[in-house]
């Protein structure tokens, strides 16, 4: 069951790792909203086309409320709570089938 256990904790490893960079490209993408990018920016362009397909569904039913886009804090939540339960309950579940934790 070891190895089982380690499919699980690695799992859990590498989904904490891209929901991280995931986090900070949003962050990203958030501050460079701030300041009007050139939207032809090869950088502007890939932060656009990573963070909008989570984003935009999130801004479509909360809105704007005075100029302010809440959607990337609901995302930032999000994968904050994925982090919690999600990634931390994968590993606990490894190191069981380890017969590490008990």
């Amino acid at each position: 069951m070891f190895i089982i256990g380690n499919l699980f904790i690695a799992a859990g490893n590498v989904i904490d790792i891209l929901l991280s960079l995931y986090m900070w490209v949003i962050i990203v993408a958030a501050l460079i909203s701030w300041v009007n990018p050139d939207p032809y920016n090869p950088i502007v362009r890939f932060l656009h086309r990573v963070t909008e397909p989570v984003l935009s569904p999130i801004r479509r039913r909360l809105g704007v409320y005075g100029g302010i886009d809440f959607s990337p804090l609901i995302v930032i939540l999000g994968i904050v709570f994925a982090r919690y339960f999600i990634v931390r309950s994968l590993i606990e579940i490894g190191y069981r089938l380890k017969g590490g934790l008990s």
